[in-house]
């Protein structure tokens, strides 16, 4: 997974930090933070985060590298 700014399919942008383990299932979770509003931090699952979803009844990316 690279590090560097990604865009949400709804329109944000957020910075992904790195990847993690979850302590007790070993699952790897994204680490990223909001580049909007507080700059919350967040985690999601590595299987998720590459996920196609359905937006507006098209199939999109959940997440876009953007770069650096």
């Amino acid at each position: 997974m690279k590090k560097g700014i990604y865009k949400h399919f709804k329109g944000n942008s957020y910075e992904v930090l790195g990847v993690a383990k979850h302590s007790e299932t070993l699952e790897e979770m994204v680490v990223y933070k909001a580049l909007y509003g507080d700059g919350d931090i967040w985690v999601r699952p590595l299987k998720m985060w590459d996920e196609t979803v359905e937006y507006n009844g098209q199939m999109v990316k959940r997440f876009t590298y953007k770069g650096e």
